[in-house]
């Protein structure tokens, strides 16, 4: 049997609403794995990511209970490119080797699932490549300012160094194979979503042929 596994990259920058896709995408039968998910998983307290952090970024990040202080580290190291650099060093190969694990228990589950990835940092780490289709949920800068400083409840600076700390618009937008637009209301965006899933579900189809 071909194996018709379709590998689906899914990034958009922080505030551009991917998660409210990927949930959608999920409901509608992707086999979603998250790697923000996945990368709270691997600092959990006794984990070897946490004792990682801690011994690059001391005591000070963690809680009272020995857990991560996740808003107090972020805090540090995305007004830091640097540390931000030392972070992911840390972080990404435990979530890639976990990715990869989830990745063969779906392929034995259902040769022909539509796996979608769900990874915030695919441009800046130049991950589209491993993908058989790339989606970027796009919003203005704006847009996504006006979000985190909302909904979210972060201030202006913070907002602002998260943003400049991720990949430009531009860029995310050049490796894209699909586009949501997401600067409307969750309606507009179910129904892009459908369109994207008919999408999906007929390359994976053209792969069995």
């Amino acid at each position: 049997m071909l194996r018709t596994m379709l590998k689906v990259g899914l990034t958009g920058g922080i505030g551009s609403g991917k998660s409210e896709a990927s949930r959608r995408l999920s409901d509608r039968g992707a086999v979603v794995i998250d790697a923000d998910r996945i990368a709270r998983e691997v600092v959990e307290p006794g984990t070897e990511g946490l004792a990682g952090v801690v011994a690059v970024f001391g005591d000070e990040v963690l809680r009272a209970d020995g857990s991560l202080d996740r808003e107090r580290l972020g805090a540090i190291v995305f007004s830091d490119s640097e540390k931000l650099a030392a972070l992911n060093g840390i972080v990404h190969p435990l979530v890639g080797a976990r990715v990869a694990e989830l990745q063969n228990q779906a392929a034995e589950a259902d040769e022909a699932a539509i796996v979608v990835y769900d990874v915030p940092l695919l441009v800046e780490n130049n991950l589209a490549p491993m993908y058989d289709v790339v989606i970027v949920v796009d919003a203005a800068d704006e847009v996504r300012l006006d979000r985190l400083t909302g909904a979210r409840g972060m201030s202006e600076k913070d907002a602002r160094a998260r943003i400049a700390a991720q990949a430009a618009r531009e860029d995310r937008l050049a490796v894209a194979d699909i586009v949501i637009g997401n600067e409307g209301s969750l309606e507009e965006l179910d129904a892009r979503v459908d369109e994207v899933w008919a999408e999906l579900s007929a390359r994976r189809a053209s792969r069995a042929r």
